[in-house]
């Protein structure tokens, strides 16, 4: 598909080849795509939002609090693309992204991006080679964003060395080849469970754990990226639903069970990364329950093996099956037992001291193949790692 049709954000840096960023543009539109602009402060100096206004015939957006948009504006802008390119990235830029800076209007909606995000470095030989600089293109790099360029040529200096923007018709045909190899879902429906589950003892205490549905809602995200129908079941979380994807939220394991259950039909993958409470109470208070001697003893009966059930049910390898192992041990020993137990096509190992809570994530995948041990990454490109196995399986 590439970039026809396609919702594709520019965001402008603030470096002499600004101005190839228009030629970028024209290129986009004979290509078919959507496009909208955002620009740095830094990048008004080279050139004027009203020429990309001319070319797209919307306002490029400069400010974070522009009146052109209800809401919060990276907020909708993160969600509209389905691909961001920044071009030129310039060295300044590169190391406040890597830092997670969001004090303009391009940064912030880097920081809420859940599409590929694509780098078109530009910036002078030298720069481009500073230990600092290499290393913010390295973790771009590892954070799931794709550099294009920069290529040997003439500089802006006069100077020639690496570190010139590529060819503005060679990065708009790598983000299509990005966007082509990342619409490998197109067609096809994944159901991601994700987040907690709250069982309750009383209508004021319940059992829990600490999963904050961070894992859970990148796969969604990572998913509907990717073109597929992404349903979301979560229990219990603080996030907001990603951009396209449709969020059904649940509070107990037996509700999570009954919602996937009713959206199994047609679903093309399971990720099960949801942390669902192995026990439940017996019975549930209709009232506080009120202090009532030193001890208190609570019966707790088993809940329902979600993915365990998933697996023995289904027909042959349909729905591809992905389930998580949360371990304090051994993690790679009880992944695989899980893999036989659970009857499913992959388990994804983690420590719940990694795991739990950060954006960051070290996982260990398990499969009939073999262990494969992943570095630590965002879950952003985790979650593609994961899709990138359940692809292999379709």
């Amino acid at each position: 598909m590439g970039i026809d049709e396609r919702n594709i954000l520019v965001c402008v840096g603030g470096g002499i080849a600004a101005y190839k960023a228009v030629e970028v543009v024209r290129e986009l539109q004979r290509g078919g795509a959507k496009l909208r602009v955002a620009m740095t402060p830094s990048a008004t100096r080279f050139i004027g939002p009203m020429t990309f206004a001319g070319l797209t015939g919307r306002p490029a957006v400069v400010d974070l609090w522009d009146p052109g948009y209800a809401g919060e504006v990276h907020v909708e802008l993160g969600g509209w693309a389905d691909a961001i390119l920044v071009v030129p990235a310039t060295a300044n830029l590169m190391a406040r992204a890597v830092a997670g800076m969001a004090d303009d209007v391009v940064l912030a909606t880097l920081s809420c991006a859940a599409c590929p995000v694509f780098f078109a470095p530009a910036m002078h030989t030298r720069m481009w080679h500073s230990p600092p600089n290499a290393r913010n293109a390295k973790q771009l790099q590892a954070d799931g964003a794709t550099l294009i360029g920069p290529v040997d040529g003439p500089l802006a200096s006069g100077e020639q060395g690496m570190g010139r923007l590529a060819d503005p018709a060679d990065i708009v045909a790598a983000v299509g080849a990005g966007l082509a190899a990342r619409d490998d879902l197109r067609g096809k429906t994944v159901l991601v469970t994700a987040g907690p589950t709250h069982e309750d003892l009383d209508p004021v205490r319940y059992i829990s754990n600490r999963s904050t549905g961070r894992m859970g809602f990148a796969v969604a995200a990572a998913a509907r990226a990717r073109g597929a129908d992404a349903i979301l079941v979560s229990g219990p979380s603080a996030l907001q639903p990603p951009a396209g994807v449709r969020m059904l939220s649940v509070r107990s394991a037996m509700d999570m069970q009954r919602a996937v259950a009713a959206e199994l039909p047609g679903v093309d993958a399971v990720v099960m990364t949801a942390a669902v409470a192995d026990y439940r109470p017996a019975s549930r208070a209709d009232q506080k329950m009120k202090k009532d001697g030193e001890e208190l003893r609570v019966d707790l009966v088993k809940n329902p093996d979600i993915l365990a059930e998933l697996g023995a049910q289904r027909t042959g390898k349909h729905p591809v099956l992905v389930g998580f192992a949360m371990e304090t041990r051994d993690v790679a020993g009880y992944a695989r037992g899980k893999l036989t137990s659970k009857k499913v096509d992959l388990i994804v190992g983690n420590e719940a001291a990694v795991g739990f809570g950060g954006d960051d994530n070290t996982a260990i995948l398990v499969d009939a193949a073999g262990d494969e041990a992943l570095p630590s990454m965002s879950k952003l490109e985790l979650a593609h790692r994961i899709l990138d196995r359940i692809v292999a399986h379709f």
